[in-house]
């Protein structure tokens, strides 16, 4: 007897893992915005919403796609709502669907507040981005463009358009840090994929870790959170005056942001090594997303520092 769904089961299929990677890039645009004069909590939180809308309806838009086509049906990683049968695929569906809603009505509002309504046009790109990840005929997904549209999304436009709505402004070292942001967000794709490289390539599931090859994958994992790293570093110096001397905020700014090096070799070596395989790389999933906070988060305050 098939058991009934539960408020658990939504949570897993929500993906909380993946969650940092929406609002991370929004935390560091605000500081950002902060750092140049025009930070505004309201449409922060704002932008915020229309980061986890967006991320939690391309997770259940995953779910259904991937479980509709049987890509889900042998799987090492969390359970999936459609695959599994414990909801129908059409509910899965619903809620993606209002999850866009949700993320385009308070879209609509934060740019009824900021006036930038030319960004309408990267909102609708951005779900259309979403859907077609795993969705339609050929989904760029399958096809290995899955993490190049993930540092688009999470982390140039989201970065900065959380930026421009507040400040009205992108100076060069902000285009650093949505790159960094996004490329952790990317990460987090390439080892939930490393994950699946057996059941993808039986699904026919081109990803860009299938494409390399477990081991080339693994060392672009920890290839990618140094590159990362260093782009943050290079963001929080450039985003003082000019003019600064060797005491001044933004070095201490920097100061405090070198200790999220130690997180590269703790999140990379397991893997590069081989040592975490099938479910202890969800292990390294969440860890990897905890990492894109502690990153956002000594970044964004070493942002602020530098404005000092």
């Amino acid at each position: 007897m098939k058991r009934k769904v539960t408020f658990n089961d939504w949570l897993e299929g929500a993906r909380l893992r993946t969650l940092p990677a929406a609002v991370a890039p929004v935390f560091l645009g605000t500081c950002a915005a902060y750092t140049l004069g025009s930070g505004n909590l309201l449409r922060a939180f704002l932008a915020a919403l229309v980061a986890l809308g967006l991320q939690v309806g391309v997770n259940f838009a995953n779910d259904y796609s991937d479980g509709i086509r049987g890509t889900d049906d042998q799987r090492v990683g969390p359970l999936r709502l459609t695959a599994s049968g414990l909801v129908p695929a059409k509910t899965v569906l619903g809620v993606a669907l209002g999850c866009f809603g949700f993320a385009g009505l308070m879209g609509v509002i934060l740019l009824a507040l900021s006036g930038d309504w030319w960004l309408l046009i990267f909102g609708i790109l951005a779900v259309i981005a979403a859907w077609f990840y795993t969705g339609g005929k050929k989904p760029y997904g399958y096809l290995g463009f899955g993490e190049v549209m993930v540092i688009l999304c999470f982390g140039f436009l989201a970065t900065q358009g959380t930026l421009w709505t507040q400040a009205h402004a992108a100076p060069w070292w902000t285009w650093l840090i949505a790159a960094g942001v996004g490329l952790l967000s990317a990460d987090l794709l390439m080892i939930n994929n490393i994950r699946d490289i057996p059941t993808d390539r039986v699904a026919g599931k081109k990803t860009l870790a299938v494409r390399l090859g477990e081991s080339k994958a693994r060392k672009a994992y920890a290839q990618i959170l140094v590159a990362a790293w260093v782009l943050g570093l290079i963001a929080v110096l450039a985003s003082g005056p000019s003019t600064a001397a060797w005491y001044s905020w933004n070095w201490w700014g920097a100061l405090l942001f070198l200790p999220s090096v130690l997180g590269v070799p703790l999140l990379s070596l397991p893997v590069v090594r081989g040592k975490a395989q099938g479910r202890k790389l969800i292990v390294t999933l969440r860890n990897t997303g905890l990492y894109t906070l502690l990153y956002s988060l000594l970044l964004g305050i070493g942002l602020l520092l530098s404005a000092l």
